[in-house]
């Protein structure tokens, strides 16, 4: 397919769990897709270029996305999926663990998304979904983890003000809100406890999460929505 007729995604922290999945689900689309972690393995699937990095680090967001575009000529959609959780009493948030949060969830967000946009807009349109928490509006007593909402509560502000400001220009951006997932983050033993913190009283798959970003990719008169994909959460407990 030539590269004006194939769309183009970039899926940050795409080695594991979401990210894995997300991959797999654009792939399924149709979507080639520029797959990035620190980890990352090379892809045996010619549509998949991956991308070894820490996304902190700045050379790593202008590398993804200049490699992205030298192999596949555009890049349609970024779902800034990496994150770094860490739950701990307010004062016992050391400055590393700052740093490493702020570093991935805000660092790692601000200059990926700056380079898709500036790509983006060259082409005429594209999708940003950004991956927060439903903590950031329903905060849990059982979870404290204020990082997480300084840090996933910014971006899902951000999320608004970046649909508003492309609104005319054919840039959406949309986040999906979790509750807890089953992934390799969180071991078995822990699963019962976790699964009771939800309404609905299991976890959710990564096939839940999947499915919600791709349908905020499809779905082409949404911009500036917080989708919560979680077990009833942010409605109450």
């Amino acid at each position: 397919m030539s590269n004006q007729g194939r769309k183009v995604a970039v899926i940050t922290g795409a080695s594991q769990g979401i990210g894995a999945g997300l991959v797999t689900g654009y792939r399924k689309l149709g979507y080639a897709v520029v797959a990035t972690s620190r980890g990352i393995a090379p892809s045996q699937d010619p549509e998949v270029l991956t991308v070894q990095g820490d996304i902190s680090d700045r050379a790593t967001a202008e590398q993804v996305i200049a490699a992205g575009v030298e192999r596949f000529g555009r890049v349609d959609t970024l779902v800034n999926n990496a994150g770094i959780f860490i739950a701990k009493p307010f004062t016992d948030f050391t400055q590393d663990d700052y740093d490493a949060v702020m570093g991935v969830n805000v660092s790692g967000f601000f200059r990926i998304t700056q380079l898709a946009i500036e790509q983006m807009l060259r082409q005429g349109g594209g999708h940003l979904v950004q991956i927060t928490t439903s903590l950031v509006e329903h905060p849990n007593s059982a979870v404290p983890s204020v990082l997480a909402s300084l840090s996933k509560g910014g971006l899902q502000a951000a999320t608004k003000a970046l649909a508003i400001e492309y609104a005319t220009r054919g840039i959406r951006a949309n986040a999906v809100a979790l509750g807890t997932i089953k992934t390799p983050m969180h071991p078995e033993e822990h699963h019962e406890a976790l699964a009771a913190l939800h309404p609905m009283g299991r976890m959710g798959e990564i096939g839940d999460i999947t499915d919600a970003v791709l349908y905020l990719e499809t779905a082409p008169f949404v911009t500036g929505a917080i989708l919560p994909v979680d077990g009833g959460q942010t409605a109450g407990h």
